[in-house]
């Protein structure tokens, strides 16, 4: 009888062994179960499918589709290429989020410019009225202002295209606090105090904005009126600290770093003589003063809630044109009549810095009744020279 396994007549050639012999050592411990059948990359067709025209014996299976949940060897190497194949997906996508999320920021700009200043004291045309603060005030052009900060009004907040919303918002508030405490402040206006105005600057604007406080000058760089108003405190002192104020706020944006804040506003004061017999209740006058200023911002100014001031031009009357307003404003008060000394003479042969605003000196409109409020000029408006500058301060 023949062995069971072996051809009926025996192995071929009369070898002993069967397919043993012909078996590679590497190959004995092989095992050719179903879980290895499944885990195979080609797969064979089935005889149905085989009948078909041009059909292959064989097709390759996806790594998507690895056998049965306990599959082995190969299995495990298609789990390991669908997590790769996923975590590679996965850091695509959180790439992508974080550049949505955190664009590209231009860098900070570079250290503040010197601010520039032009200071122009206007003389009477007519003797100058006295009275009550609110009486003046009724019969004057400002007679409609608001009182103190609530006549800095801010404009609608938009972006820019390299500012958002809330940076244009930011540059808007710090330009309207730099405006009230050189503008409004009573320590400010009477100089007892110059800290409110400095802590708001740019650190590479206070060795100027130090030296301007200290030795004021009319260079156009360091005249301490181009950074805030002040009354010499030997000629006038405040009557009324309701401050009238009325003015318009733009934005823009000159570069992809720097934010611009154009300023326009009139303040008018309530003042009386410093000297003297204590004022009576009817010696007070107006002194008007228009501030044209123009603010940068970059974003470590957005960040530190500080500001570049780039440029001042101011227009203050009723002033002597003889007097030099660089180290404070020296208001003519009730009853002094118009002056028609001109601006004090300038020595072109001086050793030192010449004084840039000698000879510039405007005439002050005459005060007239109320009258209804200007409309806010535009923000092209804001940016281009004024037709009337030098000649009245009232918008």
């Amino acid at each position: 009888m023949a062995v069971s396994g072996n051809p009926p007549n025996g192995t071929p050639g009369g070898t002993e062994g069967g397919d043993d012999e012909y078996r590679s050592d590497e190959y004995r411990s092989v095992v050719f179960d179903e879980d290895f059948v499944r885990a195979a990359r080609l797969q064979e067709f089935s005889a149905q499918e085989r009948m078909g025209e041009h059909a292959r014996a064989v097709r390759s299976r996806s790594i998507w589709s690895g056998g049965h949940a306990g599959s082995r060897g190969a299995g495990g190497a298609v789990r390991q290429g669908r997590i790769i194949v996923f975590c590679i997906a996965l850091s695509l996508a959180a790439a992508v989020y974080m550049g949505v999320r955190n664009p590209y920021v231009p860098p900070a700009a570079g250290p503040a410019e010197a601010m520039s200043s032009t200071v122009v004291p206007l003389a009477p045309a007519e003797p100058v009225p006295g009275g009550r603060p609110a009486d003046l005030y009724a019969n004057s052009p400002a007679a409609k202002y608001r009182i103190g900060a609530a006549g800095i009004t801010m404009p609608a907040m938009r972006r820019t295209h390299h500012f958002t919303e809330s940076q244009v918002q930011t540059a808007l508030t710090i330009a309207k606090d730099y405006l009230v405490q050189s503008s409004l402040d009573p320590d400010v206006l009477s100089g007892t105090a110059t800290r409110p105005v400095r802590v708001l600057l740019d650190p590479d604007q206070l060795t100027q904005f130090d030296q301007s406080m200290l030795a004021p000058a009319g260079d156009g760089r360091h005249a301490l009126t181009g950074w805030l108003v002040r009354f010499d405190p030997a000629t006038a002192v405040m009557a009324d600290t309701r401050v009238r104020v009325s003015g318009t706020l733009a934005v823009a944006e000159v570069s992809p770093t720097v934010l611009e804040v154009t300023s326009d506003h009139t303040f008018v004061y309530a003042v009386r003589p410093a000297t003297g017999q204590p004022a009576a209740a009817d010696g007070a006058s107006l002194f008007t003063v228009r501030r044209e200023l123009r603010l940068r911002f970059d974003r470590d100014d957005l960040a530190a809630q500080r500001a570049e001031l780039a440029s001042a031009y101011v227009m203050a009357g009723p002033q002597d044109c003889s007097a030099d307003p660089a180290g404070g404003f020296r208001p003519l008060t009730a009853g002094a009549g118009p002056t028609t000394v001109g601006p004090a003479a300038s020595d072109p042969y001086a050793s030192g810095r010449p004084r840039r605003t000698g000879g510039l000196c405007g005439v002050l409109a005459p005060p007239t009744a109320a009258a209804p409020t200007a409309a806010a000029p535009t923000a092209a408006a804001q940016t281009a020279d004024p037709p009337e500058r030098g000649v009245s301060p009232s918008p």
